[in-house]
Formats: structure tokens, sequence, C-alpha cells
């Protein structure tokens, strides 16, 4: 996930400097827009984007992490699963990891309805419907 960031952001990037050289070879309509510096980085919904995506990737990760972590010990541990010395151990594990991915799949509701206006707007229209009838 972290190397899927990384690469959307740099092709980000690299379509926003063809998107500025294509622009500067268009003629400038007015001297005001002649004398406008060159803007270096990505443009706002594209930072928008890679926000929305690392927080994205950042919540499932997090999520993941109990699950990554009773998997680890299970390697390691053989008595760590039901049925052993480790039961009750082991079932409090599997319901906090239960519980992180139900939150993942709950934040990411609200993470794309904060992020995407044609979410929202599909989202909320929904609701609306939903309370009319």
């Amino acid at each position: 996930m972290v190397t899927c960031v990384c690469v959307l952001t740099f092709k980000l990037y690299q379509a926003a400097k063809i998107r500025r050289s294509c622009a500067n070879q268009l003629p400038q309509s007015s001297e005001k827009s002649r004398n406008k510096p060159d803007d270096q980085g990505l443009s706002s919904k594209d930072l928008q984007v890679v926000k929305s995506v690392v927080l994205v990737c950042t919540i499932f990760i997090l999520s993941q992490l109990t699950f990554l972590v009773t998997s680890t010990i299970r390697l390691i541990e053989p008595e760590f699963d039901t049925g052993t010395n480790l039961h009750y151990l082991f079932a409090i594990f599997s319901q906090v990891s239960r519980t992180c991915s139900y939150l993942n799949s709950s934040i990411n509701i609200l993470v794309y309805y904060n992020y995407n206006t044609k979410f929202r707007s599909a989202f909320s229209s929904l609701l609306c419907v939903k309370c009319k009838t």
C-alpha cells in the first residue's frame, strides 16, 4: 500500500508537469496571467486525492494490525488458538481484530464523504430518499 501511494503521488506529479507544460504553450490572454509565477507543485485537487488515499491506507493498515499480530503469534506459539490454554486470550484478540475491521468500514464511509463530492451527493440523496419514505 505504501508503494501504491508513492506511485500515485509520482504519477500525479508527472501529470501536473505535463498539464503545466501544455498550458504554457497556449497563448496567454492577458498581461496578468503572463506575469503569474509558474506553480511547480501539485494542484489542490491532486493533493486532495493523495491525502484521501494516504488516509484510507493508514486506516486500513492500523485496522489490520491486530489481525497481523494474532497471525504472527499463532505461527510462533501453536497454543494460541481455540480449545487450548490460551483460548481466552485468543478470543480477546480475535474480537478486537473483528471490531477494528468493522471500524475500518465505518470510518471509510466518513472519509469518502469528506473527500469525494460525487459520493457525498449520492449518499446525501440516498439518505434524503430514505427519510421521505
